[in-house]
């Protein structure tokens, strides 16, 4: 095998510049650089045309037109050509953007009446473009002229049209006195005229030494604001914002001859006009960053070249691309998504995001990209429908929408044709078994990952599928890398500034990895908690700058707002209710503006350094912390003016509501346990309290929500840590600064882990011999230590092939003991929360790898498959046994164990299992359904049809009218408060009901 040879069209980014060695010793003046530059682009196939006014520039682009198009256009034709589709008199910046970005071919209506289509830019071919370069160009002024006569630098004519400008100063000058002369023009003169100089999609500033690059959006934007003319989303908006170009290592490009040999090389620059331009939905242009495009470009040529070797479907056609939090991670993603569904050979791309992102994030601008391709239905149906047309070539879904069609669509079509899947955040908790999935299901896919927070060798947890441990070995290799130190360097992201403020004085408290419950409570005592809101109160208007003023869209504010990050729902509570305390004999505008948001998260602490992700699943909170969170809503409600609450779609409106506040700085603080930490951005908030430990990329991601770039008053990211976090902020910037981070675990070698395995299983079934009980909660917990190391280590042996054969537990004495394992685990689950302390740190982390035991509907239908075949028909004891000890080692499964045995029991000798499966689960799911209607007296057609609903969506919807049209008439002022009585009970009923069955027939998609 050789390693296959990257054969493909020029990168738009080089790969490495390496600069000329000879220096210049001579002075250079502004018109000597001006003379170089148009030098070297001569030198570069662009040609030079002294065009010096309006009339000459237009008589040009009439012919370049021509020449593009193959055509000669008569004096009439060109006239109301010019006038109606390219030079309209209402049409400014932003429209002749839109023409550029989505509507380069027009219509010309010929003098014979027939039409023909003109393309204004060939974006196909793009060496078709013709590039030309003028010099000292004068604005005409007086009638329909500028308010002053300006000459320009130098200006790039694409076809005929001003869509690059260069402005030049001396070495020696500031290069920001380039950028506010392009400010001037803006304001005096590039409307001049017929406005041609309008089309100018992107800047060059230079004064020789340095050169940046920007988009018009940066300069339209910056304008708007300084004259207050109109309301503008505050984004690129200063010279904050403009770029270096640099090669494919990061290395920036700043000389102005190196930036008109790369920047300017044909190739590139008609790549980044015509592919690497983004217009926003708000028509915003975003012009792509050398990283950005290199990333995209890696991923495009890696599907060429694993289609044309073969490779679809393997781990060698896939690939990551870190690239640091911050750093627009999503646009990049996006854009790859985008032109890789343009390649003839892929038949769809599904680009797969967090459903908190799509809903709340960036759902505008995907469904700009793709009208419909961003549908947060939470139904699977739209999904199914979208794979199965050949027109939507490009879908964006979500992580648990995908997980859903695939294991309700077996053997679909769609798994056989040439799928591109981009994840845009691949660290995501959920990934582990939606990997797993996609790879059994699709044959010729290529999988792609997006991250700013890898996971190497040195920062992934100690569970798991050994083989899926790091991000390299999910995806494949690292493709292109931009770190937190690149994006620090380049200004694309602030650095961060972090206080340490000690709060433990007396006696050491040890802030270990995954914190015992002992330590948080001491680490919650009042009187650390009023200290800590104390400091925060005092320090806050100086850590989030609400001395100094700025213009937010059309309003201005002053100063920027922060998060608090705790470390647990108590804590929040805690915080929170001591915010209300201290602030409580203070006027309204002297009191800080507080939120507070948390919701159900599986776990209180991970141990790789993950944060714990909060779905918007309240009900599974329990009752007094749901409570207040219902009080510290209303509280909001008080202040906005809003009417949410804790029920499933007014929380999900809370939330995306609250993010809208931070985002427009109405808010000034809000309290968190886990969310707004990861995927959040919002350019107003500058700084984080933080009292609770972080590491590794949970520490990276939960800093990075404060580094965003706003405006010259922003300078930095604030972090104020309660706790001593300074080894773990060491710790991972050094792992998230090299380049060179390890992407594979390495495995110690089988025998040493066989050694063990052997050694950890004889003292299992010594000590605990199966259908002895354990008795005393010692041996319990001795117990649950065991088992779990041996889970540990059977869970790595596994990836070795010489394990095969060589287990010593069989696979039965394997389900028992996880059976009375489990068993013991929702015991201690169930006591209270102060004797949880005394259980070993490690039983949680295991519990999870259990759950990584996929026993599900399709295993117990095989299990009855072969027994059946084995033994010639259904009544064998053996079934039984073993179906019972597989439904109790599944949690999932438990509570249809009744359904899955009286199946067993029914079963004929020789029928399709599966066909039986699926008319036994229906006629029972009928029969429970109509024992429910007629108890609760409910109405049958309407229970039927929001059931269907809710197996179609994949929950039971308790908001709403579904819900009310299922009830029978009751007084909702009868004394007994029956409606809300009866309302509460029909949906526990149904909830029951749902669980039960949701997930056993094929008939929810």
């Amino acid at each position: 095998m050789y390693d296959p040879i990257a054969v493909s069209n020029e990168s738009t980014v080089v790969a490495e510049y390496v600069a000329d060695q000879a220096a210049e010793a001579a002075y250079q003046s502004e018109a000597d650089l001006e003379r170089e530059l148009i030098r070297l682009l001569q030198s570069q196939a662009y040609e030079y045309l002294p065009v010096t006014s309006e009339a000459q520039l237009m008589a040009n682009l009439r012919a370049r037109l021509e020449s593009l198009n193959t055509i000669t256009f008569s004096d009439a034709e060109w006239q109301q050509f010019f006038t109606e589709r390219v030079a309209g008199t209402n049409d400014g910046i932003i429209e002749k953007t839109v023409r550029i970005q989505e509507d380069h071919v027009q219509l010309l209506k010929r003098d014979d009446g027939s039409v023909k289509n003109i393309l204004l830019l060939d974006k196909q071919n793009i060496h078709n473009n013709q590039l030309q370069v003028i010099n000292q160009y004068e604005t005409p002024t007086g009638n329909g002229g500028g308010n002053y006569a300006n000459r320009y630098d130098v200006t790039v004519l694409v076809n005929g049209l001003p869509m690059v400008h260069i402005e030049l100063k001396r070495r020696g000058v500031d290069i920001r006195e380039a950028f506010n002369q392009i400010d001037r023009y803006q304001r005096d003169s590039f409307w001049a005229g017929s406005g041609l100089f309008e089309y100018v999609q992107l800047f060059v500033i230079s004064n020789g030494t340095l050169t940046k690059y920007y988009s018009n959006t940066t300069r339209r934007q910056h304008i708007s604001e300084a004259t207050g003319s109109k309301r503008v989303r505050k984004t690129s908006n200063s010279f904050e914002f403009t770029s270096w170009w640099a090669d494919a290592q990061n290395k920036p490009i700043t000389d102005l001859a190196a930036f008109a040999k790369t920047f300017f090389a044909k190739h590139a620059l008609l790549n980044i006009l015509t592919r690497y331009c983004v217009l926003t939905a708000d028509k915003m242009l975003l012009v792509m960053r050398p990283y950005q495009i290199v990333g995209t470009e890696r991923i495009l040529q890696k599907i060429e070249i694993s289609t044309n070797y073969k490779q679809l479907g393997t781990i060698g056609a896939g690939g990551y691309v870190w690239h640091t939090t911050g750093s627009g991670k999503t646009l990049t993603s996006f854009k790859a998504a985008q032109l890789a569904s343009k390649l003839p050979s892929v038949d769809k791309v599904l680009f797969v995001v967090d459903r908190k992102d799509l809903d709340y994030q960036t759902m505008r601008e995907y469904d700009r990209f793709e009208k419909g391709a961003a549908n947060s239905n939470t139904s699977t149906a739209v999904l199914k429908k979208q794979l199965e047309n050949p027109g939507a070539r490009i879908i964006i879904t979500t992580i648990q929408k995908l997980s859903t069609f695939i294991s309700a669509n077996k053997g679909h079509s769609i798994y056989d044709g040439h799928v591109v899947l981009i994840f845009d955040e691949c660290h995501r908790s959920q990934f582990g078994d939606m990997h797993t999935a996609i790879t059994k299901a699709f044959k010729r896919y290529n999988l792609f990952g997006f991250t700013g927070t890898p996971i190497f060798a040195a920062n992934s947890g100690s569970g798991g599928n050994p083989q899926l441990k790091t991000t390299e070995q999910a995806f494949g290799e690292k493709l292109h890398t931009y770190t937190i130190v690149d994006a620090i360097t380049d200004r694309n992201v602030l650095p961060f500034r972090i206080d340490y403020v000690n709060t433990v004085k007396v006696g050491t408290v040890v802030d270990k990895q995954v914190s015992s419950i002992d330590t948080e409570t001491a680490l919650l005592a009042p009187e650390r908690v009023s200290k800590i809101v104390a400091y925060t109160r005092e320090h806050f208007d100086q850590k989030t700058k609400r001395a100094e003023g700025y213009t937010l869209g059309e309003k201005r504010v002053r100063g920027f707002n922060a998060l608090f990050a705790t470390a647990s729902i108590p804590a929040a509570r805690r915080y929170y209710q001591e915010f209300q305390t201290q602030q409580k004999n203070l006027v309204s505008d002297k009191r800080l503006k507080i939120g507070l948001i948390y919701s159900y998260g599986a776990n209180d602490a991970v141990e790789d350094g993950a944060l714990d992700e909060e779905g918007f699943d309240t009900d599974a909170l329990s009752a007094d912390a749901r409570s207040f969170l219902e009080a510290a809503i209303q509280d909001y409600n008080t202040t906005f003016g809003t009417s949410y609450d804790t029920t499933a779609d007014k929380f999900q409106n809370y939330y995306k509501d609250l993010s809208l506040k931070l985002k427009q700085r109405e808010i000034d603080l809000v309290i968190v346990v886990n969310m707004f930490l990861t995927g959040f951005d919002a350019t107003t908030l500058n700084t984080l309290f933080v009292d609770k430990n972080l590491r590794a990329h949970g520490l990276i991601q939960a800093y990075s929500r404060t580094n965003r770039i706003l405006n010259s008053v922003k300078t930095y990211g604030n972090i104020v840590s309660f706790r001593d976090l300074e080894e773990q902020t060491n710790d991972a910037i050094a792992l998230f600064g090299n380049k060179d981070a390890r992407g594979v675990v390495l495995l110690k070698p089988y025998g040493e882990y066989y050694k063990d395995y052997a050694e950890k299983v004889t003292e299992l079934l010594a000590g605990y011999p199966l259908g002895t009980p354990i008795i005393g909660e010692s041996a319990q917990k001795e117990f649950i230590g065991l088992f779990g190391a041996v889970l540990r280590l059977q869970n790595i042996l596994t990836s070795f092939d010489d394990f095969t054969g060589n287990e010593i537990l069989t696979e039965r004495q394997g389900q028992d003991y996880r059976s009375v394992y489990l068993d013991l685990y929702a015991d201690f689950r169930k006591e209270k929360k102060a004797d949880k302390e005394q259980i070993n740190d490690d039983i949680v982390f295991e519990i999870e790898l259990i759950k990584q035991v996929e026993i599900n509907v399709d295993y117990i239908l095989m299990l009855v498959q072969k027994y059946r075949a084995e033994r010639g028909d259904g009544d064998d004891k053996e079934i039984r046994a073993e179906i019972s000890r597989a439904v109790d080692a599944s949690p999932t499964l438990r509570n249809k164990k009744d359904l899955i045995e009286d199946f067993v029991d029914s079963l004929s000798v020789d029928g399709e299992v599966d066909q039986e499966w699926r008319a036994f689960i229906t006629a029972k799911r009928e029969a429970e359904l109509d024992t429910i209607i007629e108890d609760e007296n409910l109405r049958p057609e309407e229970t039927r049809a929001f059931v269907e609903t809710a197996f179609r969506d994949g929950q039971i919807s308790i908001t709403g009218t579904g819900i009310t049209k299922v009830l029978p008439p009751v007084s909702r002022f009868s004394a007994a408060g029956g409606h809300s009585e009866k309302k509460q009970n029909v949906i526990t009923k149904l909830g029951a009901f749902f669980e039960r069955f949701f997930g056993l027939s094929s008939t929810e998609s």
